[in-house]
């Protein structure tokens, strides 16, 4: 068995620690911030909002993204889709938000993911910019999120996401998808060609770029 068949054969409980559960109020409403620490030493959080249950709790799984979530950026919808999943999950009364670190530019780092928008503005598109700075088109793991998820109680979600491929692995790691909720905001002039490419060549569902 190699090393990393070993981490993937851990109990889901195992790859996190449980560290801080303490209340934090935010402009979408009041959550619990649950702080953890994955199997790499990596700080990963959830944020819980309302009374949730072990079956069918809406959830959404976030990518860190500093360049949308944090400055705005237009050229993805990160941002747009952060926001949207905690005010669906207040609206809800119930779910969790887990915010991932280490999945900054699909897994690949910060300088790397600016490295790839640089060549996107020289006319690749997202995966062929990955593929020409010799990196993966898309690096991330899930397992720490379904150990959170674990930790949390929860064993199957309504997952709020256009990403099979992010259900195929939670399902993978023993999180099971009894719905798969569209995150759908509307494309703007810097993000449609990355947008239709997601839809194109990474199989997301983004049936709302039909018409744009």
């Amino acid at each position: 068995m190699t090393a990393s068949e070993a981490v993937e054969n851990l109990p889901h409980r195992a790859v996190v620690e449980r560290v801080v559960d303490t209340r934090l109020p935010t402009r979408h409403g009041t959550f619990r911030a649950v702080g953890y620490l994955d199997r790499t030493g990596t700080e990963q959080v959830a944020l819980v909002h309302g009374e949730i249950t072990e079956l069918g709790t809406l959830t959404r799984v976030h990518s860190e993204c500093l360049t949308g979530d944090v400055f705005g950026s237009t050229h993805c919808e990160c941002g747009d889709q952060l926001d949207a999943a905690l005010d669906r999950i207040v609206e809800e009364g119930a779910g969790v938000l887990i915010y991932v670190q280490g999945h900054e530019g699909r897994g690949i780092g910060l300088l790397a993911k600016l490295k790839a928008m640089r060549l996107q503005d020289e006319g690749l598109d997202t995966v062929d910019a990955n593929v020409a700075l010799g990196l993966p088109i898309d690096a991330r793991d899930y397992h720490s999120a379904a150990g959170i998820l674990a930790d949390l109680g929860v064993r199957s979600v309504r997952l709020l996401s256009n990403n099979p491929e992010k259900a195929n692995q939670l399902t993978r790691y023993g999180i099971r998808i009894s719905e798969l909720v569209p995150l759908l905001v509307p494309p703007n002039p810097e993000s449609l060609r990355y947008l239709r490419t997601k839809a194109e060549r990474m199989d997301h569902l983004l049936p709302h770029l039909s018409g744009a």
